[in-house]
């Protein structure tokens, strides 16, 4: 009998399975330390409960409307309010740039509401200690660090003339992470047995919130303070596609574009690029007309008031550039022998601008459609009627102000002496003398300036 086991054993060879290690079972976490609240699919709570878009509007307008079918009453809602929100934009502008900062700020929170609301309802998170306060604590942490930052950057020769202001600009970034590193202490000590898990997603939902709000409200406004220009063209191309995908998909939409949004098709996503590029081309150069459009938001010493005077950068400057010679050809056939053309630069500019408008920009309303079917939602509220919640209609402008900041800075930005001589004055005396010497000994090495148009500081 034996022989034969040999046998056997030596035709398997290799081959053969070993019997499976025992298992561990001191190392087996028992139930008692299991997380109750992990995240299994079945215990994710839809967010069907939230607030949802509707074309509820007032008594009249519901009267005046009853008779129309619900796609041309959706059309109609839709299409009022767009108006409202359009000459309610046009009015905050007339109001003026500190005006839209706090615009701005108010609709940044509102975006905030909307999706922290959702990740309240869905994890279920009624039973969690501090889960909200921790929440609006952490975005008022944030706001404080970025807009403290723009404001010192932009004003800071104003803020530090009130003595009171001056420790609050010197130590802006250590009070920062101090009040950050308390709501990060005040998190660990709310952490509940059993419920580990689900706290820290809710943590992380809440950054990844501040991270797409926050920063890129943050962002605007930042294109705020370089000019009205770089908030007004992006943010109407934006509107101006919106509008004109839904006009041109309403009337001519047949084959669909995404199955994240079945009601966008092709023919409005070309329409409403299309009619973005002419569009942003016509507004910039109306807009390039005014210096208040162009201008930086600066502080005047002299006036003692916020101006919005300067010398225009050089693509708000009418230029002549050459015509292709290709062009040049086409154009004779038509009578028209050019060689040359005036132009603002900016205008070109704007091109680039509109189609990452048309083509890039309706990816952030992708993106928000697939965040919200995974949570089963229509719209992130009903704010708006006809429009669904704040959030629904500032997703793709927070993608298009992202990417103006980015183009502004690698493509236009030059320095500015404004802000150079605002972080001088900063300084102490001494420190002012000895950088007007240094400067001074500098343009007379590379033959910029004179002996004799040189007078020394007493």
């Amino acid at each position: 009998m034996s022989d034969v086991r040999q046998r056997v054993n030596r035709e398997q060879g290799s081959d053969a399975a070993e019997p499976p290690p025992k298992e561990d079972v001191s190392k087996i976490p028992s139930s008692e330390d299991e997380d109750d609240d992990a995240l299994n699919v079945g215990e994710v709570a839809d967010a069907s409960s939230l607030p949802q878009a509707s074309d509820k509007t007032t008594g009249a307008l519901d009267s005046a409307l009853k008779d129309l079918s619900p796609r041309w009453r959706n059309w109609v809602v839709r299409g009022i309010f767009s108006w409202v929100m359009i000459f309610g934009f046009g009015f905050m502008i007339y109001l003026g740039p500190l005006a839209l900062v706090v615009v701005i700020f108010a609709i940044q929170i509102k975006c905030f509401h909307e999706i922290i609301t959702i990740g309240y309802v869905v994890y279920k998170s009624f039973d969690l200690p501090w889960f909200r306060t921790l929440s609006w604590y952490f975005l008022l942490v944030s706001n404080y660090f970025f807009y403290g930052e723009s404001l010192i950057d932009y004003f800071g020769v104003l803020l530090h003339r009130a003595e009171f202001m001056r420790p609050f600009v010197t130590f802006h970034r250590f009070i920062s992470f101090s009040l950050y590193i308390a709501g990060f202490v005040a998190f660990v000590c709310s952490l509940v047995k059993k419920h580990y898990l689900k706290q820290f997603t809710l943590f992380g939902w809440t950054h990844v919130t501040l991270l797409i709000v926050v920063t890129q409200s943050h962002l605007i406004m930042q294109n705020i303070f370089e000019g009205l220009v770089w908030l007004l063209v992006p943010v109407s191309m934006i509107i101006c596609n919106d509008i004109m995908a839904y006009m041109f998909g309403f009337f001519f939409g047949k084959t669909p574009l995404i199955k994240l949004s079945p009601k966008k098709t092709w023919e409005g996503f070309i329409g409403g690029a299309v009619s973005t590029v002419f569009f942003g081309i016509g507004l910039s150069y109306f807009l390039v007309q005014f210096d208040s459009m162009v201008c930086p938001i600066s502080y005047d010493e002299v006036k003692n008031s916020m101006s919005m005077e300067c010398e225009r950068h050089p693509v708000f400057v009418l230029s002549e550039f050459g015509i292709p010679a290709t062009i040049q050809t086409f154009l004779s056939v038509f009578g028209f022998p050019q060689t040359t053309i005036k132009i603002y630069p900016f205008l070109l500019h704007s091109i680039s601008l509109s189609l990452f408008a048309s083509v890039i920009g309706p990816f952030g309303g992708f993106f928000a459609s697939g965040f919200k079917r995974a949570f089963k939602i229509k719209d992130f509220g009903d704010t708006i009627p006809g429009h669904g919640g704040i959030m629904d209609r500032f997703d793709c402008q927070f993608l298009m102000a992202t990417f103006v900041h980015v183009y502004y800075t690698s493509f236009i930005r030059a320095p500015n002496p404004q802000k150079i001589i605002q972080n001088v004055l900063l300084l102490s005396s001494e420190e002012q003398v000895q950088v007007f010497h240094m400067l001074r000994d500098k343009l007379l090495a590379r033959g910029l300036l004179s002996l004799q148009n040189v007078t020394m500081p007493s």
